[in-house]
C-alpha cells in the first residue's frame, strides 16, 4: 500500500513558468481555486511539439452523457463531441483532427477568455461568466447549450505535476458542477436539469514528454443528500510528489495526498476496476467502454474511457464518506504526442 505524503497547498497567485520558460519551483503544489498563470505555455519558449493545451468537459444526466474537447497539441488540434444515450446504448462520436492549431482558440490561463473549436464538421464554444461556464456546440446529429453552474464557494482541484524543469503539467479537475440546459439529438430535445445533472472540467496546460500513460477517474452526484464529486488519477503522476486525488463534498475540496493503486483487466475493460490506498477503497463497475484510437505519423493516441458507477469509501478530515452507485468514468490513455 502506498504511503500518504505531504503536498504543498498554494494560496496566492503564481506563474507556472520562469521567464526563461523553465518550471517555476514556487508553482509546484495544489490549489482549491485556480491561481496559476499559465500564459507562458503559449509563448513558444519550449521545443515545438511539446506544448499541450486543452479543455475537456463531460456532462452526465439520468439519460445521456455529453462530452466535448477543444485541444491544441502544437502540431495538431484535436476536437471532439460525444453524446451517449444511456437508455439504448447508442452513441454519436464526432472527432475532428486538424493540422497545426489554427482551428483551436484557447485562453492563456483558465478564465482569461473563451475556448473555441471551428472545423468544417464541428463547432464548440466554451465561455466563462460570473455564475459558471456556458458550453455550446454542434456536430452531425447533435447540438447542445448547457451551463455548468459554479455555486458560491465551490472549490476545484488544481495541481502542478513536475517531471523535470522542462516537462511539467498544470491541471484543473473541477467536479460536481450542477448542469442545466438542453441537448438535441435528431428530433429529440433532452432537457438538462441542475437537480440531477453534473458537469466536470479537465483543464490542461503543459509541456509533455513524447510518450505518456495515464489513468483518470471522476464522478459526481448525490450521496445521502450531499453533493459529492470524486477525482482520482494515476500513473502519470507517480513518483513526482504530486497527485490529482481529491473528494469534493458540498463544494468543499478534501485533498487525498496518496498514490492510489489502480487494478483493472485490459483484456476485459467492462470487468470491475479497483482503486485503493490507505485513504481510499473504491470499486468501479463500467457499463460502456468508449474506445478511441488515432494514428497520425508523429501523433498517436489509444484509450479506453469506461463509463459506470463507483462504490466504496474515502477517508477525509471530516470522516469516512461512503459512496454507492456514483456515476462517472475511469480511463486509461496511452499517448505518443
Amino acid at each position: 500500500m502506498n504511503a500518504i505524503f505531504p503536498e504543498h497547498e498554494i494560496t496566492e497567485p503564481v506563474a507556472l513558468c520562469l521567464p526563461d520558460g523553465r518550471l517555476n519551483p514556487q508553482a509546484v503544489g495544489w490549489t482549491r481555486t485556480p491561481l496559476h498563470d499559465t500564459s507562458a505555455i503559449a509563448a513558444g519558449k519550449a521545443p515545438w511539439g511539446r506544448k499541450k493545451r486543452w479543455e475537456y468537459w463531460a456532462v452526465t444526466t439520468p439519460t445521456h452523457i455529453l462530452a466535448l474537447t477543444v485541444s491544441s497539441l502544437d502540431y495538431a488540434a484535436v476536437h471532439a463531441v460525444l453524446l451517449y444515450d444511456r437508455r439504448d446504448g447508442k452513441a454519436i462520436d464526432r472527432t475532428a483532427v486538424a493540422p497545426l492549431a489554427g482551428s483551436a482558440t484557447l485562453p492563456d490561463s483558465l478564465g482569461d477568455g473563451p475556448a473555441r473549436a471551428r472545423t468544417k464538421n464541428l463547432e464548440i464554444d466554451i465561455e466563462e461568466f460570473p455564475g459558471g461556464t456556458r458550453l455550446r456546440g454542434s456536430a452531425q446529429g447533435v447540438s447542445f447549450d448547457v451551463v455548468a453552474q459554479r455555486p458560491a464557494g465551490h472549490e476545484s482541484l488544481g495541481v502542478v505535476v513536475p517531471w523535470s524543469e522542462s516537462r511539467f503539467q498544470y491541471t484543473v479537475k473541477d467536479v460536481a458542477r450542477p448542469a442545466e440546459g438542453w441537448i438535441e439529438s435528431g428530433s429529440e430535445r433532452i432537457e438538462v436539469l441542475a437537480a440531477e445533472s453534473w458537469a466536470v472540467l479537465d483543464h490542461g496546460r503543459g509541456r509533455w514528454p513524447y510518450r505518456m500513460v495515464w489513468n483518470w477517474g471522476a464522478a459526481s452526484g448525490w450521496q445521502d443528500g450531499r453533493a459529492v464529486g470524486l477525482q482520482i488519477g494515476g500513473k502519470w503522476t507517480d513518483g513526482t510528489g504530486s497527485t490529482e486525488n481529491a473528494l469534493v463534498l458540498d463544494g468543499r475540496l478534501h485533498k487525498i495526498s496518496e498514490e492510489l493503486v489502480w487494478e483493472y483487466d485490459s483484456a476485459d475493460w467492462l470487468a470491475p476496476w479497483r482503486m485503493s490506498g490507505t485513504t481510499v477503497d473504491l470499486t468501479f463497475q463500467p457499463f460502456w467502454d468508449r474506445v478511441s484510437s488515432t494514428e497520425l505519423l508523429v501523433f498517436g493516441s489509444r484509450g479506453h474511457q469506461c463509463f459506470g458507477h463507483y462504490s466504496g469509501w474515502v477517508n477525509t478530515a471530516v470522516g469516512r464518506i461512503e459512496i454507492s452507485g456514483l456515476l462517472g468514468w475511469a480511463e486509461e490513455m496511452r499517448n505518443r504526442w
